[in-house]
Parts: C-alpha cells; structure tokens; sequence
C-alpha cells in the first residue's frame, strides 16, 4: 500500500504537466493550421528549425552570438526575414532602405512595442512613455512631452543645470583630494555626476555620493536605477512564452515586484514633496515664480488636461521614472 500510494503522489504532478503541455502543443498546431486557411500575402521567408511553442529560441542560443547567427541568417535569406522567439513573430532588417520603408512608409504599422513582464511591474502597467504600447495613451502622452517637457526653451533652460553639476563634481573631486594624491574611480565618478543631472532636472535634487557615507536616499536612488536596467535588459522566458508566466522561471518577476516596490516608494516622496511645496507657493502667492523641474512642469500640465486609462499622478511617476 505504501509503494501505491507513493506512485499515485508521483503520477499526479506528472500528469498535470503532461496534459498542459500536450493542451499547449495542440493549440498552436491549431492557431497554426487556422492561419494557413486565411488570405495568403506575401511573407518574408522564415529560416527552418523552429521549435513548437519556443521558435528559434535555441538556434539564438547557440555557441554565437545573437547578432552573428542573425548576420549569418542574413547572407541566406536576404534584405528581411522573420524568426519567431517563443510564440511572437520577430521581422529581422538587414538593409538601410527596407528599414527606412520600416519607419516611414509604414510606420504605424511597427509604432507600437512588445508587451514586456519588466515593464508590467516597474512600468506601472505600461504607463512609463518609452515602453507604452501605441494607442490612444501614448499619443497624448506624447503631444504633451514634444510640446511642454522636450520643447526647444524647455531644454534650454536646463542648460544650466549640466554647467552647475559639472563644477560642483570638480569641485567635490578637488576637496577629496587635497594635498595630496587620491585614488578616484573614474567610472563611477562619471555615473554619479550624471545621476545627480537627471535626478535635478526632473525632481529638483541633488544627492552627495562622494561622500564617505552617502544618505539613505541617494543610495536606494542609485541601487534602485541600477536594479531597473539591469532587469530590463534581462531574457524572461515569460516574454517569449506568456503562458509560462505562473512559473515564474528564474524568479525574475519576483524581484521586479521588489524593485517596483522600492523604486515607487521613492517616486512616491518626491512627488509629495512637489506637492507640498507647490501648496505652500500657491498660499504664498508665489506659484509659477519658482524654476519648475520635470515633476513641477507635469504636475502643472495634468491639472488641466486628463489623460486616459491613467491617474495625473502615476503618469507623473512613470514618465518621470
């Protein structure tokens, strides 16, 4: 009775794989056979050796990289061809004028953007602009930034802010070294300086990493950033299979929900910050006197015009992010 028993706590778990593994083959043989009954137009060819289900996958993993396998496929199948990575279709362009036809001819029809498992989680929901699907969203997202946030004076009038950053490093690096030789990262010196450029010019801040103990903040400011790309450039096998998602394979979405978490606690304090100061200008009679920042110009602009899908404040937190 106890081997039965033992073999029945087995064969269950087996089971249930197997029979979602073999619904999942027979649905994409099935999506497949639909596809062919429909009207045929011309298609770029497509190299052989696809998988079910993960595409070519594996011939991207092979002992080259990515981009010479793909250089290789090129000198076979000409200007553009197509891979399947998972269960997405994939146009690969090998020449400058198919590219341009690409983008300008037919541009509406590539605008929009795959929909990633990083950006679901520290996109919030696909609300930050580089990474939003195309539709009604990105379009008036993106009225707003050509005309009010990238808009000749505005990026004019953050000229000022490189200089002011560019001095006050030197002047952190001189006061560092002294009177004497000093050992200094260059790398991490460039990286510092940058940070405090983007995080001035969209929440006003300024952080002192050079400082032998940097505050709280800057540190979740700079170990947050660096945990968002790191994640984003990342291959979740959800992406090219959604349907492996549960899994969580790799515990990738795990740590993006961590990084999310963090991240907008962070956006979440500067954004209430603005607001205080903003109410505290606006009972001083001063609003609009003051140099506006990203977050500032944003705030401003969504009081009045109301963007769908979106709250005016996880818009501000996305875009700013």
């Amino acid at each position: 009775m106890a081997n039965l028993d033992t073999q029945n706590q087995i064969s269950k778990p087996t089971l249930f794989y197997g029979t979602a593994f073999i619904a999942l083959l027979l649905y994409f043989i099935i999506k497949r056979l639909l596809s062919t009954n429909r009207s045929k137009l011309q298609q770029p060819p497509e190299p052989a050796g696809a998988w079910p289900i993960i595409g070519h996958l594996p011939l991207l993993a092979g002992p080259d990289l990515p981009h010479v396998t793909l250089g290789k496929l090129a000198d076979r199948y000409g200007s553009a061809f197509v891979i399947r990575i998972g269960v997405h279709k994939a146009l690969v362009i090998n020449t400058w004028e198919v590219a341009k036809e690409c983008f300008t001819t037919n541009d509406k029809v590539f605008s929009s953007r795959p929909r990633q498992v990083a950006m679901k989680h520290m996109g919030y929901d696909y609300a930050m602009f580089g990474f939003a699907p195309y539709g009604d969203y990105w379009r008036e997202l993106r009225k707003i930034i050509n005309r009010e946030v990238l808009s000749h004076s505005r990026i004019e009038s953050l000229y000022h802010i490189w200089g002011k950053e560019i001095n006050t490093s030197i002047k952190e690096l001189y006061g560092l070294c002294g009177n004497k030789p000093a050992l200094v990262e260059m790398k991490q010196w460039f990286g510092d300086m940058t940070l405090n450029m983007s995080v001035m010019m969209v929440a006003g801040k300024r952080y002192n990493f050079g400082a032998e103990k940097a505050d709280d903040e800057a540190k979740r400011c700079q170990d947050g950033l660096r945990n968002f790309f790191r994640l984003v450039g990342l291959f979740v096998p959800s992406d090219a299979v959604p349907a492996l998602a549960w899994l969580d394979i790799g515990g990738y979405e795990k740590e993006m929900k961590k990084v999310a978490k963090e991240l907008d606690e962070l956006m979440q304090e500067w954004l209430e910050e603005h607001k205080k100061k903003r109410a505290l200008l606006r009972t001083q009679g001063k609003e609009g006197g003051h140099e506006q920042d990203f977050m500032d110009v944003m705030m401003t602009i969504l009081e009045n015009e109301k963007l769908s899908e979106f709250d005016s404040d996880t818009v501000t937190k996305a875009t700013g992010l």
